[in-house]
């Protein structure tokens, strides 16, 4: 029985998370102090990315990136600037490539996202600002978006040869 349980244990799909970690953190501030005497509510302009990359053979990091930017109505003036990225490193193993690229483009996002959105969070507060709730991201939505765009690019380039 544990001559034919090995072959099978090579090809079944694994997923591993082996390290989760803040790859970048940057909080600008540019108008302290003065900024803090302002009272009206900042309107937050909210910029996020992921990227995916392989390490070594079956590991992989994936990224979300976000860029927040509080400003005020008065001028434009940016109140504070917030830049994060959050990473982690995936054991990836025999998955189709249909489905690894919908796990590296969907599931490891999904799992490094809340760790973003604490991390942003809390750098606001101890930057001296209210917290920044991030609303939760629909990354398959995203994914699907993505391929559809991808896919109308690629029926347009076709047409014009």
């Amino acid at each position: 029985m544990t001559e034919t349980a090995a072959p099978q244990e090579q090809t079944a799909p694994l997923f591993n998370i082996e390290k989760l970690y803040v790859k970048d953190l940057s909080l600008e501030i540019p108008g302290a102090p003065a900024i803090f005497l302002k009272r009206e509510n900042p309107k937050i302009d909210l910029q996020l990315q992921t990227k995916a990359g392989a390490v070594e053979e079956g590991v992989y990091e994936v990224e979300v990136m976000v860029t927040v930017t509080a400003t005020l109505e008065e001028k434009d003036q940016v109140m504070f600037l917030i830049e994060a990225k959050q990473a982690g490193i995936f054991q990836v193993r025999n998955m189709p490539p249909q489905e690894m690229e919908t796990v590296l483009a969907v599931v490891c996002p999904n799992i490094l996202y809340p760790y973003l959105r604490e991390v942003v969070s809390d750098l606001a507060v101890r930057g001296g600002f209210a917290p920044v709730l991030l609303n939760p991201i629909n990354f398959d939505a995203i994914y699907q978006q993505q391929k559809q765009q991808a896919q109308a690019q690629q029926e347009a380039a076709a047409v014009k040869h």
